[in-house]
């Protein structure tokens, strides 16, 4: 299991580091957009493993829609010339609040449509719905910010590089110390292998991930250190939560698309969390512009 989760990890870390230092916000915006319907349709297989069947067609095709708005309003953060700035700036961000704004409320009304007309049981009315909305909520929702952090000027390919590497060390850490020393579980009623010495592990190499970054990223390193920290817990949160809905429905993993990872669901559990926190940390708690 091990050279298999090794293997997919050798090719697909590569794959991700260019897209996000190399490839535009647009691209990243492509990507976010396939690995959010991934992963939506296997949150959704795991509901339909206990009988709640999601309205997946209208939920996928708001996520996608969601996904628009943020990148609508990663343009208003991108460079301008100076005559275009306010206008121009201003323009795409009135239209990127109105469109995000406006796909929540077109998506409560699928939902209620979707409701009122489906020729399903009424006994499935609340389950689909409930299903539908919180995979929009718990998956599309927080993994659209990538595109947000990857559109801050000057360091936004840096920024979601550093905010995935701090998830990818420490689900590293945390495994093979937890293999090797862990003898205190954390959570076995949710994650059985999972212990206390490897979430510290985890914890720590996240924080010499914001060591080794403040050397190549303009960021005062307690800052760094403060993501790293608050990052690493909210994925930690996020890989917990994951096991909570997968054993609630009696499955392993959420999918095998990605060998000795499972789905892609399993793979981004931590980084479903990790990127919106880190997002609202640089722009609640730092902020250059401030």
């Amino acid at each position: 299991m091990t050279w298999k989760r090794v293997a997919t990890a050798a090719v697909l870390i590569p794959f991700a580091v260019g897209l996000v230092l190399w490839g535009s916000t647009a691209m990243v915006a492509l990507a976010t957009a396939l690995v959010t319907l991934l992963a939506l349709f296997e949150y959704f297989a795991l509901g339909e493993a206990i009988g709640h069947r999601a309205y997946r067609i209208w939920t996928g095709a708001c996520a996608l829609l969601l996904i628009f708005a943020q990148w609508l309003l990663s343009v208003a953060a991108r460079p301008l010339p100076e005559d275009l700035v306010i206008y121009e700036r201003n323009l795409w961000r009135s239209v990127g609040v109105s469109t995000f704004e406006a796909v929540f409320f077109l998506f409560v009304l699928g939902i209620a449509a979707v409701t009122l007309f489906t020729r399903r049981p009424l006994v499935e009315a609340l389950p689909a719905a409930g299903i539908s909305c919180s995979g929009f909520i718990l998956v599309a929702f927080p993994l659209s910010f990538a595109i947000r952090i990857h559109s801050v000027e000057t360091v936004g390919p840096a920024l979601l590089l550093f905010a995935m590497v701090i998830i990818w060390v420490g689900d590293t850490a945390a495994y093979f110390v937890g293999r090797s020393i862990g003898k205190y579980k954390l959570a076995p009623h949710l994650s059985p292998k999972k212990t206390w010495e490897g979430t510290v592990a985890s914890f720590l190499g996240s924080l010499i991930v914001a060591i080794v970054f403040s050397r190549y990223m303009m960021v005062p390193l307690p800052h760094l250190l403060g993501m790293a920290a608050v990052g690493n817990v909210a994925g930690q949160v996020g890989d917990l939560l994951e096991s909570a809905y997968k054993r609630s429905a009696g499955i392993k993993d959420s999918g095998s698309i990605l060998p000795g990872h499972g789905g892609v669901l399993d793979r981004i559990d931590a980084l479903i969390l990790a990127i919106p926190v880190v997002w609202y940390y640089w722009v609640l708690v730092y902020s250059p512009r401030s």
